[in-house]
């Protein structure tokens, strides 16, 4: 049987639970907390001109969490708890969702507490808490992890026919770089407001030498061959997130109304064509198969060939490397004959 490695590290934006202070209510005066000393319409604000930092997550095959080497806060190495998901309600009605980490030192006590915010929190804004949800907080970290396309995305299928996504069926044959013609094994499909983790990221159509704009997930990875490594990456073949080529003319973030989701399961992580780009499918390990049907994740097991063994690891580029305004222009010139 194949041993499962460990996922790729997942960068998440957080505050630490000691910027929010209930203004109002049974815990007034007090910051946030667990669930379970949580009480729903308590009022909380965020102090005035704090930001978030980026915590670098490491997911372990058992599912267990841990904060990874490259994190901007925590301890390296600490495991985190995933408490639970929370829901706040401005006072213009807008909706606002979060989960909640917990840092866990070696004695078992809290270290510090993180709220991962999937909508932009700003300060002077109280922020009522309308739901505590202990139940479903897996499923609802598993979606940010999931890499996803966007509705009306073409998708090369076997016979070189582009074919929007939205019009795919379990068992089509779609091309693969790897291994050829492959059949879909599932679709999943959401629609979920485009704002903070979920907004969706735009390639606009000659950025990566595609003809059409290609919109996915923010954390969703190109597959890159440089012919020439103008990079610096010291290899040929690279995995980069979508985000980290974000330059706000090119290559930026669509926030704003609701986005229409797509993930595509094959029997391996594959790297597929959308809009001609080079692009990964999804990826089922201990982080994202809480968003699978129960049946389906029931039948795949613990340890999958092809998905658990990471054919494609060791392709990441660091975001160090990709930290610079023309970075997709470089991508461009090193992947052209």
């Amino acid at each position: 049987m194949t041993s499962p490695r460990p996922s790729p590290p997942q960068s998440v934006p957080v505050f630490r639970a000691t910027q929010f202070t209930a203004t109002d209510g049974a815990n007034m005066g007090d910051t946030l907390s667990f669930a379970s000393e949580l009480l729903l319409d308590d009022v909380y604000e965020l102090s005035y001109g704090e930001e978030p930092v980026r915590l670098s997550i490491q997911t372990a095959p058992d599912g267990s969490l841990s904060i990874a080497p490259d994190t901007q806060t925590g301890t390296s190495g600490a495991a985190l708890h995933l408490d639970c998901a929370l829901t706040f309600m401005s006072p213009d009605g807008q909706i606002n969702d979060a989960i909640l980490l917990v840092e866990v030192a070696d004695d078992g006590h809290a270290e510090a507490i993180y709220l991962i915010p999937l909508s932009a929190l700003s300060s002077k804004v109280e922020y009522r808490l309308v739901g505590i949800d202990t139940e479903t907080m897996r499923q609802k970290f598993a979606q940010v992890a999931c890499v996803s396309f966007t509705r009306g995305t073409h998708i090369t299928m076997a016979t070189g026919e582009q074919r929007p996504i939205e019009e795919l069926c379990v068992g089509d044959k779609v091309l693969t770089r790897d291994d050829g013609v492959q059949a879909i094994r599932w679709i999943g499909q959401s629609t979920v407001r485009a704002v903070g983790e979920f907004a969706p990221i735009c390639i606009n159509a000659g950025t990566l030498n595609n003809d059409n704009d290609l919109i996915v997930s923010p954390d969703h990875r190109l597959f890159i061959y440089q012919r020439e490594d103008r990079l610096g990456a010291g290899r040929s073949e690279l995995l980069v997130k979508v985000r980290h080529l974000v330059n706000g003319d090119t290559v930026r973030v669509q926030d704003g109304g609701f986005v229409d989701y797509f993930q595509l399961l094959f029997d391996g992580h594959q790297i597929i064509y959308a809009e001609g780009i080079a692009a990964e499918s999804m990826l089922i390990d201990s982080r994202t198969k809480g968003v699978l049907p129960q049946e389906l994740s029931d039948a795949m097991g613990d340890v999958i060939p092809g998905h658990s063994d990471l054919p494609h690891a060791g392709l990441d580029v660091s975001e160090p490397l990709l930290d610079r305004p023309d970075a997709a222009e470089l991508l461009r010139r090193a992947s052209m004959r």
